[in-house]
């Protein structure tokens, strides 16, 4: 039976219809245990039975044709490992019995057990697949003469112009060259709310633009793009199975021909040795076969991995593979990097102080004109400041940029034109400095931020401290990884005071700092032989050993950046610190439910079959426990959708 699309199965004919025929063989076998023969009433006694087998043959071949000829194919190929031949072997060995009833009932609940563990694997495929069918085939291009037309995606290349109107959806990564906009990321990110974009901002293919009209050059090609790699590596997912998988599909190679080598003793032995009856031994074979059959047992693991992905990539954060499920889930301590994870990788002025004469708001004015010409993030971080608190900005001209140090420039407005801004020493190299600015400056120091000192020939006007902002949910992050017993550490490549004073905001007590790539990867070495399961977070760059070393890589703010889905295991692509516990606590219950559906698939087939040897379970309690488990086991790996 083909899987209907996810989220209509309920509304499938076809689904309904194999729920109604659970229904009709379900009351077919209560009255059967109730000793009710239906079709004796309705045909009479003389062909009740044939009239039940053809009855009960054809909804067994309506229902699991594809179940019965797969085992007919493994029997042709002596694969005694096969699920779908014990499956066989029952259903014939029923129909011997008489036990039509029986055996349909076996088809048609292992067959919705089938339909419920493949719908399980759907769902978490199935938000990217849609939006592969939904993706656009063609974008509008803008060519060098202004006139639009349409273009096959493999046929864009970078640097081409397109154009993007309200409610299109984005084609291709590119950057915004004309225009501004809301875009709604939330198929990349999972993050609903939209984001502003400007020029500058990047765009992502398979991402909707609400409003404006958009310009934007093409960066990547269409095989290349966020949403290329992402479907590229949710797909490869599924193929990556978790340890617990792997061990489980092993033994089930062993189980089932021990337990079908069981079931001919079983006939053989009372049979040929002493004598016995056949169809007695050869019921309690088929029981066996059918309460031993591991299906609730090897898809115990695969529904609750690809349940898992599923929760995780809603949320937006990419998942490479069912072991790293597991492995997040395991993890004892973890390793942050400072920049791009806790922080934002961007700087923030938090501080304006100004002295003698000047004030703040004329300080930041002509400070924010110099910067004006320069490119530096620290420049553009003090011109951001003066624009948010609608300063005017003075104008400046002469400007002349001094490597390494800082700028100078001439500020038309200041009655003292002559203007130099830039580090403490460069400072001192050109105007007499004040004592209490040096003990300005090495305060601001000891609180891990970065000093920019503005001067005129009257002497230092004031200083303007930055700092790398800092992400405001960090803070919760490592709290909620503490209450998980996890200890987390911060390696960074940065000076000590910055990072000491993370740490110190953000409740992290150990905290290596002046790290290059190489000493990261030697930190995670020594947490590794301490914990024994770690996970690195990073930006997916200069990390990038540290995170192929960890048992899970983490890379925060994956989205448009190749390397970050490549080298880590996981990759968070909406920058969400908060994933992080959410994804330990996802590891964690899909591990518990792991655990608890093998331990009932387990412990059911052990009772059934003690209960079968000694001939207090018949074939319909064998067959209600066996495939129940399994409709059991796939329901309760399917709640890790909605895991929160």
């Amino acid at each position: 039976m083909e899987v209907p699309e996810t989220g209509s199965l309920w509304q499938d004919s076809k689904f309904r219809w194999m729920l109604a025929s659970v229904a009709l063989v379900g009351v077919f076998e209560f009255l059967s245990l109730a000793n009710i023969d239906v079709f004796a009433y309705l045909v009479g006694e003389r062909y009740s039975r044939p009239v039940a087998a053809v009855f009960f043959a054809a909804i067994i071949l309506a229902i699991g044709w594809r179940t019965l000829w797969s085992g007919l194919q493994a029997l042709s190929k002596v694969n005694f490992k096969s699920i779908n031949l014990l499956m066989t072997i029952a259903v014939v060995g029923a129909f011997y019995l008489g036990e039509y009833p029986e055996a349909a009932v076996v088809v048609v609940l292992f067959t919705l057990g089938e339909t419920l563990e493949k719908f399980g694997i759907a769902t978490s495929k199935s938000a990217l697949q849609a939006l592969v069918d939904r993706a656009p085939k063609t974008a509008s291009i803008k060519g060098a003469d202004g006139q639009i037309s349409d273009v096959p995606l493999a046929d864009i290349n970078t640097g081409d112009i397109l154009v993007l109107k309200p409610s299109d959806m984005i084609p291709m990564d590119a950057e915004v060259v004309v225009g501004s906009s809301s875009v709604d990321e939330s198929t990349i990110t999972g993050e609903p709310l939209p984001k502003d974009k400007h020029a500058g901002d990047l765009v992502f293919a398979g991402t909707l633009n609400l409003q404006g009209y958009l310009e934007a050059k093409v960066t990547k090609l269409a095989k290349d793009s966020t949403l290329a790699k992402i479907i590229e590596t949710t797909f490869a997912a599924t193929k990556t199975k978790a340890e617990t998988q792997k061990f489980i599909e092993t033994f089930a190679g062993y189980y089932t021909p021990s337990i079908i080598f069981i079931a001919v003793l079983l006939v053989a032995v009372p049979t040929i040795v002493f004598g016995q009856p056949f169809n007695p031994w050869f019921e309690k074979a088929i029981t066996i076969l059918v309460i031993a059959c591991p299906c609730a047992l090897v898809i115990s693991t695969p529904i609750s991995i690809y349940a898992a992905i599923g929760s995780a990539s809603a949320r937006g954060a990419l998942i490479k593979g069912g072991k790293y499920i597991e492995a997040i889930g395991q993890v004892k301590a973890i390793a942050m990097d400072k920049t791009r994870t806790l922080t934002y990788g961007k700087p923030k002025v938090t501080d304006v102080i100004p002295f003698g004469d000047t004030t703040r708001e004329h300080l930041l004015a002509c400070s924010a004109g110099i910067e004006t010409y320069s490119e530096h993030p620290l420049a553009q971080a003090i011109v951001d400041a003066a624009r948010e608190e609608k300063i005017e900005i003075h104008r400046v001209e002469n400007f002349q940029a001094v490597m390494g140090k800082g700028a100078q420039a001439d500020c038309v407005v200041c009655y003292d034109k002559h203007h130099c801004i830039g580090k403490l020493p460069f400072i001192s190299e050109e105007h007499a400095v004040q004592e209490e600015v040096v003990a300005t400056v090495a305060a601001l120091q000891l609180e891990g931020k970065t000093s920019i000192v503005v001067s005129s020939n009257g002497g230092v006007e004031g200083v303007i401290a930055l700092t790398d902002e800092l992400k405001p949910e960090g803070k919760q992050t490592v709290s909620d990884l503490r209450k998980l017993g996890i200890e987390t550490v911060m390696l960074t490549g940065d000076n000590k005071a910055p990072a000491d004073a993370v740490a110190a905001l953000v409740g992290i007590d150990v905290v290596r700092a002046e790290m290059l790539p190489q000493d990261k990867a030697e930190a995670i070495n020594d947490l590794l032989k301490e914990y024994g399961a770690v996970a690195m977070v990073g930006d997916g760059v200069n990390d990038a050993p540290a995170l192929a070393l960890s048992n899970v890589g983490i890379a925060m703010g994956a989205a448009g950046s190749d390397t970050a889905i490549e080298a880590a295991s996981i990759a968070i692509l909406n920058d969400r610190l908060e994933l992080i516990p959410y994804l330990v606590r996802l590891g964690r219950k899909t591990i518990s439910t792991i655990r608890i559906n093998t331990a009932a698939a387990v412990l059911t087939k052990l009772l059934f079959v003690v209960l079968a040897i000694l001939g207090l379970s018949g074939l319909a309690l064998a067959i209600f426990a066996d495939v129940g488990v399994t409709i059991l086991v796939i329901l309760n790996s399917l709640q890790l959708l909605k895991f929160k």
